[in-house]
């Protein structure tokens, strides 16, 4: 995986969404990020690291190419606002979802007005207090 700048993951972003455009996908994960490199240690053993701020981790891929990259909080909105413009530019190769034919009916909606029984007139009435 490539940890790369916040400027060239958009740019590498826009050239797997090119890539993908046909056949294809590309997946993209956000997560929480403290700065982290290695596990968190077990109980018993002091913990000596502190995270000096939030930090977001977002990864792509398109199953071949994996980019990562680190958004800080001081960069988020000139971030963000490249990545939605990024994302809406983007969009338009997506597939439309099959719909399910009418022919089929429901069970509750397959049966008819002479398909349900008639009571009996005479039946006895229970009174409940």
């Amino acid at each position: 995986m490539v940890l790369l700048e916040n400027d060239a993951f958009l740019t590498e972003l826009t050239r797997l969404f090119q890539k993908c455009r046909t056949t294809g996908s590309v997946v993209i994960t956000l997560k929480k990020y403290d700065g982290r490199t290695k596990p968190v240690p077990r109980k018993g053993h002091p913990e000596t690291f502190e995270p000096a701020d939030n930090k977001c981790l977002i990864r792509a891929s398109d199953g071949k190419t994996k980019i990562s990259t680190v958004v800080s909080t001081k960069e988020v909105i000139k971030f963000q606002m490249a990545y939605s413009n990024l994302l809406r530019a983007h969009m338009d190769g997506l597939k439309k979802k099959d719909k399910k034919s009418k022919s089929k009916k429901t069970p509750a909606a397959a049966l008819t007005a002479s398909d349900h029984r008639e009571l009996p007139e005479n039946l006895p009435t229970f009174d409940f207090c």
